[in-house]
């Protein structure tokens, strides 16, 4: 079952002094990272609610499902709080997605933030909501990220500008170019949607990609999986960003182009997104332009707005 798309409800832009709550939908984490990421966020002029429960754990798990999920759902329903940042991937969050109160939170738009396994949220929150959602650093990652990262982040959430994603040494692997609304985000958290209610619509959509860790012919497997399930169905264009630790760059690449063998969609590589030295934040949910020539995603508004400011 797919979900269908919604028009995108585009969050409140951030104000230095807002308060951005934290969670941890998915594996526990490291306190070191955590508390270096808080000081990032601080130094940003932010205030941070932590919950003293955010350091449960369960196994592999930052808590039980129910406590996961239930951070989620208060403070989407907290109206003091302006944003949610992840404290960390890992594994879990597919867990949290029938406990989500969709209906509560459609009530309640803001900005929500993660990579990774996040992507299962980050997807579902657009699909079920027609929330925006950002594929950004988490809290554990945000700490040892570079400026670029940083900067990023910040502007993201607080500019009043449109977007505009330049590569530096991007690849095209096939030419073009689409117009779409932006989705996508881990391969291997979405190729673990399909055929669930979560399973996200890429039809009409420009899709993005990053993965870490994974063999080549993984990765073939999760791509072939998808194609056979009729997830890449009316595609309009595919990005890759990272493949962190994954083999041979080109030879995932060769991949990608074998199995979108139609060349009917414009295909380009090397966006900083996701487990590589800089992980650039992207709003998912925004039409944009993908243009191979230019080697340049072009979103037509703002991530944010001051429509929904209280």
């Amino acid at each position: 079952m797919k979900v269908k798309k919604t028009k995108p409800v585009i969050p409140a832009r951030l104000r230095q002094g807002d308060t951005i709550g934290i969670v941890a939908p998915a594996s526990h984490f490291n306190m070191e990272k955590f508390n270096r990421g808080i000081a990032v966020l601080e130094s940003m002029g932010f205030r941070i609610l932590i919950p003293d429960r955010l350091f449960n754990k369960k196994g592999y798990l930052a808590g039980s499902d129910l406590h996961r999920a239930g951070l989620i759902n208060k403070y989407f329903a907290d109206t003091t709080i302006k944003a949610i940042i992840c404290a960390r991937g890992g594994f879990g969050s597919i867990r949290t997605l029938s406990l989500l109160d969709y209906e509560s939170i459609k009530m309640n738009p803001k900005i929500f933030v993660g990579f990774s396994d996040i992507s299962a949220l980050l997807s579902s929150l657009y699909s079920m909501c027609g929330f925006v959602t950002f594929h950004g650093p988490t809290v554990t990652t945000l700490g040892d990220a570079g400026n670029k990262t940083k900067d990023s982040l910040f502007s993201m959430l607080m500019s009043e500008r449109k977007i505009e994603i330049a590569l530096e040494n991007g690849f095209t692997i096939r030419q073009g170019s689409a117009f779409g609304q932006v989705s996508g985000g881990n391969l291997t958290t979405l190729s673990h949607l399909t055929g669930t209610e979560f399973q996200p619509d890429f039809k009409d959509c420009i899709m993005f990609l990053e993965d870490k860790g994974e063999a080549s012919y993984r990765i073939d497997r999760m791509l072939s999986h998808m194609k056979l399930a009729g997830c890449f169905d009316g595609l309009a264009g595919l990005i890759l960003g990272s493949f962190e630790d994954c083999g041979n760059e080109n030879e995932i690449f060769k991949i990608v182009g074998n199995i979108f063998d139609d060349g009917t969609i414009p295909i380009l590589a090397g966006f900083e997104i996701g487990h590589g030295k800089n992980n650039i934040t992207i709003p998912i949910g925004l039409n944009a332009t993908i243009d191979t020539d230019r080697q340049l995603l072009s979103f037509y508004e703002p991530a944010t707005t001051n429509k929904h400011r209280a």
